[in-house]
Parts: C-alpha cells; sequence; structure tokens
C-alpha cells in the first residue's frame, strides 16, 4: 500500500473483545487451531513444513472433511495457517550422513496455541494477523492451470513462464482492499452494505478523468474482476470479507468465447463509467434499474476485516485513525483533528474524549485551544461550540468566563442562551460581526460542508442585519475578505453579492494598507 495516500476518515472499531471472538470464529483459523490439537508426536511433515500426502486425509477426517471432495486442500490450507502462526512448531528432519535431510520432518505444539484459550484479545488479533498474511500469499499466488506446460526437464517450476510480478500482484489487492476500507468508512460510501465486484475493480483501472471507458478498459475490468472473485473466495474463510461470488453462469459464458462477457457488456461498463467512490454503493454504478446487481459478485468488509484491512494500512505508512484514538490527547490535539472527521465520526470522537474527564476542567481545556487567529482557529472553534454542546450545566462557569474574550465571547452567549441561562450580557456589535465572519469561515474550511446550509446561513445574516455590508469589511478578522468573497459567490440576491464583492476589495484594501 502506498504510504502517500491521504489522511483517510476514522473507522469505528467494534471491541477487541468482539473482534476476537470474530477472529476464533473465522472457519480458517478454527480449523488451524483444531489441527494444531489434533498433530502429535506422529505427524509428519516435509521440508517445508507441509503435511505430507499420506498425512492429508486423515487431518481432513479430523476437521470432518472427509467426505468433502476439496476436504485435504481445505486442511492443506489449514494447516499452512497453523504453521506459519506458530500454533505449531515444526522440527526439521535429521540429516543423514552427507548432511542432505534423512527424511520427514515432525511437529509439537507451538508457542501461541496456549493464547488460543488463554491470551489476551490482543494477542488472539495478534495471531489472526499473522494467519491473515498467510491467506493473502495464498490469494496473490499465481493460478496454475496448466501447470504441465510449466514444468521444467528437473521438475522445477519455471516461475518466469508465469508472466507473474508477486509486488504488482500484492499491490493491486492491498490497493482493493483499501479502496474497499475507504469505501466503509467514508460517510457518502457504501457503509455497511456490499459493494459490486465490477465497481471496485473499475475503481483500480479506470482513470478518474476517463469518460466512455474504451474496449481496452473494459477488458482489464473484466479481467480483474475475475482475479478478484478467486482473491476473495480465499480471503473470506479467514473472516476479512462477505462475498457473493461470481455468478458461475457469467463465467461459463466468458469461457465460451465472449472475452468480457456479459459481465462486461452490461456489469462492468456500468461500472466502469461510473466515478469510483459513486458508484462503489452498487447505484450510480447500474443505471439500469432491471440490472440484477448480485451476479456480478458483491463484498463486504467485516467488522474484523475493517480491523486487519487498518492493520495493513497503518503497517504501509497510512494514517488511518480509528475513533477512539485522541481520548487521551489534549483538547488542542483534539480539535486539530476533528477539522478532517465526518460529522458523526467527529461527534463519535469527542463523546469518547469527553467520557474521560470532568465537564468543568474539560470545558476550559476545549475553550483555551480554541483560542487564535491562526488559519484553523474558526474550525477548532466550531468544533469547540459542538463539543460543549455535548455538555451539561457543570460547564457554564467556563463558559461564562469567556464572555467577555472578543474571540470566544460570542460562541459562550450563544451556549449560554441555547440553554436559557439567565444574566446573558448582549453582544457588542463588534462581536456579533466578528462571530458572522468566524462561523462562515469555518464553514467554509470543513470538509464535505452541505453547501444549500452555507447559503441559508450566508443569506440568513445578510436579512438579519439590514447593512450588513456596509460594516462586515471593517471586522478585524483576518478571514474577512475570503468570507466576503464567498458570500458574493453563494448569495442568489444578485444586488447583495455585488455588494458583498465590494466589500470584500475594501477589506482586501484595508488589510494591505
Amino acid at each position: 500500500m502506498s504510504g502517500d495516500r491521504p489522511t483517510l476518515p476514522p473507522v469505528r472499531l467494534h471491541p477487541d473483545a468482539e473482534l476476537a471472538r470474530a477472529a476464533l470464529a473465522a472457519p480458517l483459523l478454527a480449523r488451524a487451531v483444531r489441527l494444531a490439537r489434533w498433530a502429535g508426536p506422529e505427524t509428519r511433515v516435509g521440508a517445508g513444513g507441509e503435511l505430507v500426502e499420506e498425512q492429508l486425509g486423515a487431518a481432513a477426517e479430523a476437521l470432518g472433511l472427509a467426505d468433502d471432495e476439496d476436504g485435504e486442500a481445505y486442511a492443506g490450507e489449514a494447516w499452512r495457517v497453523a504453521v506459519d502462526t506458530g500454533l505449531v512448531a515444526v522440527h526439521d528432519p535429521e540429516a543423514d550422513d552427507e548432511g542432505e535431510p534423512a527424511g520427514e520432518g515432525t511437529v509439537t505444539a507451538g508457542d501461541t496455541l496456549p493464547l488460543v484459550t488463554s491470551g489476551s484479545p490482543q494477542d488472539v488479533l495478534a495471531l489472526w494477523l499473522d494467519g491473515l498474511e498467510t491467506v493473502f500469499a495464498d490469494a496473490t499466488a499465481p493460478v496454475l492451470d496448466d501447470i504441465d506446460d510449466l514444468v521444467g526437464e528437473n521438475g522445477d517450476i519455471d516461475f518466469e513462464a508465469l508472466d507473474w510480478d508477486p509486488e504488482a500482484e500484492a499491490e493491486f489487492l492491498d490497493g482493493v482492499l483499501g479502496n474497499l476500507y475507504l469505501l466503509t468508512v467514508s460517510e457518502d460510501g457504501a457503509g455497511d452494505g456490499p459493494v459490486p465486484l465490477p465497481a471496485l475493480a473499475a475503481s483500480m483501472i479506470v482513470p478518474d478523468d476517463m469518460g466512455e471507458p474504451t474496449d481496452d478498459v473494459l477488458e482489464q475490468v473484466s479481467q480483474a474482476m475475475m482475479r478478484l472473485d478467486d482473491q476473495f473466495r480465499v480471503l473470506e474463510p479467514m473472516g476479512l470479507v462477505e462475498y457473493r461470488p461470481v455468478d458461475e453462469a457469467l463465467l461459463v459464458e466468458a469461457a465460451d468465447g465472449d472475452v468480457r462477457g456479459d459481465a462486461s457488456s452490461q456489469g462492468v461498463e456500468g461500472a466502469a463509467g461510473a466515478d469510483g467512490a459513486d458508484g462503489a454503493d452498487g447505484t450510480a454504478a447500474f443505471g439500469d434499474d432491471d440490472l440484477d446487481v448480485e451476479r456480478y459478485g458483491m463484498v463486504r468488509l467485516t467488522p474484523l476485516g475493517l480491523y486487519g484491512v487498518r492493520s495493513r494500512l497503518l503497517e504501509a505508512g497510512v494514517d488511518a485513525p480509528a475513533v477512539g484514538d485522541l481520548a487521551d490527547r489534549g483538547a488542542d490535539t483534539l480539535l486539530a483533528a476533528l477539522g478532517r472527521f465526518p460529522g458523526a465520526a467527529a461527534r463519535a470522537e469527542t463523546e469518547q474524549w469527553l467520557a474521560r474527564r470532568e465537564n468543568l476542567p474539560a470545558a476550559r481545556e476545549l475553550l483555551a485551544a480554541a483560542k487564535g487567529t491562526d488559519a484553523g482557529s474558526p474550525l477548532r472553534r466550531l468544533h469547540c461550540q459542538q463539543a460543549l454542546a455535548l455538555m451539561g450545566a457543570e460547564a457554564e462557569p467556563a463558559v461564562r468566563e469567556v464572555l467577555d474574550d472578543p474571540e470566544l465571547g460570542g460562541l459562550a452567549r450563544v451556549w449560554l442562551a441555547e440553554r436559557g441561562a439567565a444574566d446573558v450580557p448582549p453582544p457588542p456589535e463588534a462581536m456579533v460581526f466578528w462571530l458572522a465572519v468566524d462561523t462562515i469561515a469555518a464553514q467554509l474550511d470543513a470538509e464535505g460542508g452541505d453547501l444549500s446550509e452555507l447559503q441559508e446561513l450566508v443569506e440568513g445574516l445578510t436579512g438579519q442585519h439590514s447593512g450588513f455590508f456596509d460594516e462586515a469589511w471593517r471586522v478585524e478578522h483576518p478571514a474577512t475578505p475570503e468570507v466576503l468573497e464567498a458570500m458574493g459567490r453563494l448569495h442568489r440576491d444578485k444586488q447583495l453579492a455585488k455588494d458583498a464583492r465590494k466589500a470584500a476589495f475594501k477589506a482586501r484594501s484595508r488589510a494591505g494598507a
């Protein structure tokens, strides 16, 4: 995963104990644990730690898969996870007189096996993440459909003939999981809902500035979709995703000669022609309401999957915050960070921060952190006001202490008035105009702000104060020129919009004088 990706929206993770239970219930890890308990001194492994072929049947039987035609394959997969996570310890075979391995190795219980029952939730999650690495490697391994054609005279596989780039494969799947993560945590994304597989594949291949995708691009999307279908089938048993595979009928159609198949002509083309974020919720990407998008594969990250992908993002150096990360930090750090949070996540983070503090000292800390005339200060004050709105009457003494503060006095009066407090002094006119400019500046800086709400705010201010722009250009606020210019763009009254632009010019001239 690329480390230069911008900061992601914060994710709401489930409690560690709940995630640990989900990890132990993941079919693949559960099978690995069962095999670790089944293995004993008589269990034999090859030079690479894999179960010898003669033992696969017994392993499948131990898993209750003896009657499954893929039972031995499932057993081999679970054994690899058991070895890689340390649930079993592999002991190499003794060497013969010439220093070569004399035969098969043996196994004993591994150091991590006791953690399954006596470890902390964090121990279990660390175990699961190790298993995820194994499964991820399996998912990005080459598909050996024609393996006989790749075996050389010495019996080794010619990997160069596969045209397989392991780093590129891993980077692509990481990118897909990163996009799925972003769509899950973004307020305007898919949320907890599934994402159509063609839209997810298109998000990795179709350039953002491409209008109608070309046939070549559609073919690439279709090929990526088929590869992702295989990969999500591998990842699902580890509990990372819930996946509804591509309809087998579509695969038959593609195998019969239609390279892109019906999936490309309708589903893929619809997804590839849509914006990656807008289309990935399964609506905008498919304009035909009669199209059954589920035929083309649907995938969603589980709560455990969110935890797993976030862990991979953090390891790659990506800023992937989680709600609650700031609970032990100072108010200055909290208010600075909330400017990057969507509304619901900002409220959740603030609630967790407040839950660890008493109201009165918390209010004083927030108000102190909200002061300033730097570019980020209006947004800090907005989030301070929203935090104070979550507090009770215990915060009132701290709010009254800043009534005479030129930067916080207006905010304080609003808070007191909303609670019906007595003895709220009327604000000086200069404070009213300063608060108006500060409020609009904060809304302009807020990510994902609602333009219609801001427009109503602008028009409401000018409606309440006749001659607003005659006074507003004199406001001693560093954002006054930018705010007045924005009001000129947003106001639907042409004359008032013109007045706003004139006031902005005066404010700039005054600031430069």
